[in-house]
């Protein structure tokens, strides 16, 4: 028995959360079921974030404050009263109206702490209508799961991705909408040094950026209090997932008075960033009407974006919103690089006005939900000599005007989870301290001081230019024949690997469909 418990505890929170959601199925939609489990996955988090500090109070003699609100938000942990408890809650588990008590608990949390006004579920519980007996279930599986044993993962970040490569072609590759995986928003972080100052994302998704944000100011011991954050996000699920996210850490953000679209209904205008990072959908179709957003100012000076792509709109609606020092990392589909067309002219201007600071081609399955490779794109407004500090650090950026640093990284990352890809620590700081040393070098001939063969290439503003305006690295990093690298027993066990996952994949829902029919009184 000790050993049964012991294995259960030491699954992947990601596997016990799967295998609650699957205590719902045919009561709830799929597209439903991370909103159910996200919703009591906050609730036990915030519930054992509270027990957590109540017991410290008692430790330190304080017992007789545990009851106040105040002894709990002046350490960024939410006041819980006692119908908001998960012990109460899963004291209540086998009664009728375990939704309407559920409910109650997120309405009576949000009521009494104020950041998290517009972030919780209302009345959703009831509404699905879920059977008591199979809520039940999912509460005594969420009770097994330790939310407090690893302090330093997104949590509530990881669940969503998790969840979206369950749902990838229902939810993620019909949208181009995909969480950013951690390593990738650390390189970002790296790259960029959000460290104070505003800091946007126009497409926040569930806030992960944000949250890698304020870890790298913490680790290189710098104060979250001198960054303010600004995000949007389209999906009003997605919007309260965004906004509990970031509660739950304690991170003030304003995320805009609603979700919204940030082409039609732009929640910061005027805003000016000095950190833009972000991962807008891509290659999205049909965003704006043919005579939509013509006259739009965030794209005066260039063409007019395309409304059957909106990959320059997003480009654009980003480069509009940096201050004059500011600097944006972001993701985007490997196709912006060198399209025709109005984003030709979008992206020669672009160049021309000396913006585009970087470009770095990432490795492939690096996404749940996709295999692509994508592109990371770095914009600078400010690309002429100065001095910054990052932590105790003083930095001494040169005249890197006319320039674009070229990288490739496809050959960098590590395996994780069998057949996807994550850059290590050391791909981190290895791309992040050549990006740095490339700005601050006092070299006279940067280009010969940054041109290794598969990786990276300092190109000026005349070469790009002979290249029509292209911004494919391939065409800049000089490359050998990789395929002397492959190792093609290792790769063939891989394949078969993956066969043979989805050959037991198919066996099993062959077994599902059969259950399904006996179920209905038919055999086949």
């Amino acid at each position: 028995m000790a050993k049964k418990a012991k294995e259960k505890q030491e699954k992947p929170i990601e596997v016990s959360l799967w295998e609650s959601a699957n205590k719902l199925r045919g009561s709830v939609e799929p597209s439903e079921y991370k909103h159910v489990v996200l919703g009591l996955i906050f609730l036990k988090f915030v519930s054992d974030k509270f027990e957590e500090h109540r017991a410290k109070l008692i430790a330190d003699g304080k017992e007789k404050y545990v009851e106040m609100p105040e002894f709990y938000n002046m350490s960024n942990v939410f006041f819980l009263e006692e119908i908001s408890r998960w012990n109460y809650i899963k004291e209540k588990a086998k009664q009728d109206d375990l939704a309407l008590i559920i409910d109650t608990a997120l309405h009576t949390i949000e009521k009494d702490n104020k950041s998290l006004k517009g972030a919780l579920p209302d009345n959703y519980f009831s509404r699905l209508g879920l059977e008591s007996s199979k809520l039940a279930s999912l509460i005594d599986e969420i009770s097994e799961i330790n939310t407090l044993k690893d302090k330093e993962q997104d949590i509530v970040g990881r669940v969503y991705e998790y969840f979206l490569s369950k749902f990838a072609l229902a939810e993620g590759k019909g949208k181009g909408e995909f969480y950013t995986p951690k390593s990738i928003v650390n390189l970002i972080a790296e790259m960029i040094e959000p460290y104070k100052g505003i800091i946007y994302d126009p497409a926040c998704g569930s806030g992960g950026m944000f949250v890698q944000s304020i870890k790298f100011i913490e680790s290189h011991h710098g104060n979250k209090r001198e960054v303010s954050i600004y995000g949007q996000e389209y999906t009003n699920t997605t919007y309260k997932l965004a906004k509990m996210n970031l509660a739950i850490r304690g991170i003030s953000a304003n995320l805009g008075a609603k979700a919204a679209n940030t082409f039609s209904d732009d929640q910061h205008k005027d805003l000016k960033a000095d950190y833009i990072m972000a991962n807008p959908p891509f290659n999205q179709k049909d965003w704006r009407a043919q005579d939509e957003l013509i006259d739009d100012p965030r794209w005066r000076g260039y063409d007019v974006p395309p409304k059957s792509n909106a990959n320059y709109g997003w480009i654009l609606n980003m480069a509009s919103k940096l201050s004059e020092n500011g600097v944006a990392g972001f993701i985007l589909a490997n196709g912006a690089l060198s399209g025709g067309g109005e984003e030709y002219k979008i992206r020669r201007k672009l160049i021309e006005n000396d913006l585009v600071e970087a470009i770095l081609v990432l490795p492939q399955n690096m996404f749940y939900t996709t295999n692509i490779s994508v592109t990371l794109w770095i914009l600078n407004r400010n690309k002429t000599a100065r001095t910054a500090q990052i932590g105790s650090e003083n930095r001494n950026y040169r005249q890197r005007e006319g320039e674009i640093l070229f990288m490739d990284l496809r050959q960098m990352g590590e395996p994780f989870e069998k057949k996807f890809t994550q850059f290590s620590i050391s791909d981190i700081q290895q791309v992040a301290a050549t990006y740095h040393d490339w700005q601050t070098s006092t070299l006279e001939n940067i280009s010969e001081a940054f041109n290794q063969a598969e990786y990276c290439y300092s190109a000026s503003i005349e070469e790009i230019e002979a290249k029509d305006f292209s911004l494919v690295p391939s065409k800049y990093i000089a490359f050998k024949n990789r395929d002397e690298n492959i190792d093609f027993d290792e790769k063939m066990k891989t394949l078969q690997a993956e066969f043979k996952e989805l050959l037991q994949a198919e066996e099993e829902s062959k077994k599902e469909l059969l259950n399904v029919f006996k179920s209905l009184g038919y055999e086949l």
